[in-house]
C-alpha cells in the first residue's frame, strides 16, 4: 500500500520590521502630540531609546546608561536615590498606550515599550494588517466557505475602524459579506463585554471612602507624584532666632523625624495603585518637576515651595520676631494663630498647621499641603490625611460637594515633649 504524501505544514510568515524612516516619522508624530510635547523628559527618553534601537544599540539600553546619556546624570549616580529613568519609562509606557487607544491613530505605525524593558518594539497597526489581508484575499479569491478566525477582543476597535474605510472596487456605503460578519460579531462581543463590566462594577465596587475621594486628584492623575519635603535648617534657624535651644533630637540625618512620619503616612494612599512617586527635599525640587505631576508639600517654614503656594490662599504663614504664625488673609481683623514657646525651650505648648487640597494654577497640577508652623504641627496635620476619623471631622465643616472643590483647613494640636496630640479642626475654606 503506497503511503499518501503528507503536505508540509504552512510556516508562519515573519512579521516584517517597518522601515527606519517610517519609524522616525512616527517618532516625530508622537513627540509633537500633547501627551509628550508638554514634558521635557518623556520625549527625550522616547527619542533616545528609539534611535539607539534603530542604530542596533539596544543591548546598551540599561537604566544607568540611559540616565547618563539621555538625562545627563553622572556615571556613578545612585539609580535608587534618583529613579528618573524608571519613572520616566513608566510614564512613556502609559502615554504610548493612551495615544494608540485613540481611534484617530488606528492606522499609524505602532511604537511600544513593554514593562521591564527599555527596548522599544515597532510593528504595523492592526488597520494596516487588515488592509493587507484584504488585498491578499482579493488577489487569491478564497472560497466563501472558508472559516474565519475568532476576532481578538483587544483588536475589535481597530477592526471596526478599518472596515469602515472604503475599499478599492467597492462603492462607498456597500459592505462586503466578510466585513459585515466582522462588524456584527465585533458589535455583539463589545456589547457583551460592556454589559459584563457594568454588572461587575455594580455588584463588586463599594462606594469610595472619604479618604479615597480626598486623595483622588492625586491618585488619578498621570505622572509620578512628587513628595517635596522640608529641610530642618530653616526650622532650626527660626527656633534659634526665637531663643530656643538649637540641639534638636527630632532632627536626624538631615530630615526631621516628624516630617518623615508624615511622609510615610501620606504615601499609604498610593500603595494599592502601585503609583510611581519620588521624594525630594525642597532645595532639590525644581519648578519643572512640580509641573510633571501631582505634588505633596510637607512642612511650612522648612519648605520654600509651601510658602510660595500658600501665598495665594486664605490661610498662610508669616513670621515676626523669629516666631511663626498662621494668618487669615480674608479677615484682616481676625486673630492669627501663633506658636507659643517658653523661654527655656523645654516645651512647645501649642502648634498650628494647614491641610489643603487644591489645583495650583501656577503648576497646573493638583497639590496637597501638609504643613505646621513647627514639625509637630506637620505631623498632626498628616494624621488628618491618614486617620479616617480625623478626616471626617474636617469634612463635616465642608460643603456637601467638597470632592469637586479646593479645600484648606487650619489645624490645632497641643504638643508635649515633642509629641503632638490629636488634631483639632479650627476652620475650613472651600472654593
Amino acid at each position: 500500500m503506497t503511503a499518501m504524501p503528507q503536505s508540509e505544514p504552512e510556516m508562519p510568515r515573519p512579521t516584517p520590521v517597518p522601515d527606519a524612516s517610517l519609524i522616525r516619522e512616527q517618532l516625530n508624530r508622537l513627540k509633537a502630540h500633547s501627551l509628550f510635547s508638554h514634558s521635557k523628559r518623556y520625549p527625550v527618553l522616547l527619542a533616545y531609546i528609539v534611535e539607539q534601537t534603530l542604530l542596533g544599540n539596544s543591548a546598551v539600553l540599561k537604566e544607568r546608561t540611559i540616565g547618563v546619556e539621555a538625562f545627563g546624570r553622572e556615571p556613578e549616580y545612585d539609580v535608587n536615590l534618583d529613579p528618573v529613568v524608571r519613572t520616566s519609562a513608566a510614564e512613556v509606557r502609559k502615554r504610548l498606550i493612551q495615544y494608540y487607544y485613540d481611534s484617530a491613530h488606528a492606522g499609524e505605525l505602532v511604537i511600544e515599550l513593554f514593562a521591564g524593558s527599555y527596548v522599544p518594539t515597532f510593528r504595523e497597526s492592526d488597520l494596516q494588517k487588515i488592509e493587507a489581508s484584504d488585498t491578499e484575499e482579493n488577489a487569491g479569491a478564497p472560497s466563501p466557505s472558508t472559516s474565519e478566525p475568532e476576532p481578538n477582543p483587544e483588536n475589535l476597535l481597530p477592526q471596526l475602524a478599518a472596515v469602515s474605510q472604503p475599499r478599492p472596487g467597492i462603492p462607498p456605503g456597500v459592505l462586503s459579506a466578510q466585513n459585515y460578519r466582522r462588524i456584527r460579531l465585533a458589535t455583539m462581543l463589545l456589547l457583551a463585554m460592556a454589559a459584563g463590566l457594568a454588572i461587575g462594577r455594580h455588584r463588586a465596587q463599594p462606594p469610595a471612602s472619604n479618604m479615597e475621594r480626598f486623595w483622588a486628584p492625586i491618585t488619578s492623575s498621570p505622572g509620578p507624584v512628587t513628595y517635596c519635603i522640608g529641610e530642618p535648617g530653616a526650622y532650626l534657624e527660626m527656633r534659634r532666632t526665637a531663643g530656643v535651644t538649637i540641639e534638636d533630637p527630632s532632627v536626624s540625618g538631615g530630615l526631621n523625624l516628624s516630617d518623615v512620619v508624615t511622609l510615610a503616612r501620606s504615601i499609604v494612599p498610593l500603595v494599592p495603585r502601585n503609583d510611581a512617586f519620588r521624594v525630594l527635599s525642597s532645595s532639590q525640587t525644581s519648578f519643572e518637576q512640580l509641573r510633571e505631576g501631582p505634588v505633596v508639600l510637607i512642612g511650612a517654614f522648612s519648605n520654600l515651595w509651601t510658602l510660595r503656594v500658600t501665598e495665594k490662599l486664605r490661610f498662610g504663614f508669616e513670621t515676626k520676631n523669629g516666631a511663626g504664625k498662621l494668618v487669615d488673609r480674608k479677615d484682616a481683623h481676625s486673630a492669627s494663630w501663633a506658636t507659643q514657646l517658653d523661654a527655656s525651650g523645654h516645651k512647645v505648648v501649642r502648634d498650628y498647621a494647614i491641610v489643603a487640597r487644591i489645583h495650583d494654577s501656577t503648576t497646573g497640577q493638583p497639590v496637597i499641603i501638609i504643613a505646621g508652623i513647627l514639625a509637630e504641627g506637620t505631623e498632626a496635620a498628616g494624621e488628618v490625611l491618614y486617620n479616617p476619623v480625623s478626616l471626617d471631622s474636617l469634612l463635616q465643616k465642608a460643603p456637601r460637594n467638597w470632592a469637586q472643590m479646593n479645600l484648606e483647613a487650619v489645624i490645632q494640636t497641643d504638643v508635649f515633649e515633642g509629641h503632638p496630640g490629636p488634631p483639632n479642626i479650627l476652620a475650613v475654606e472651600a472654593w
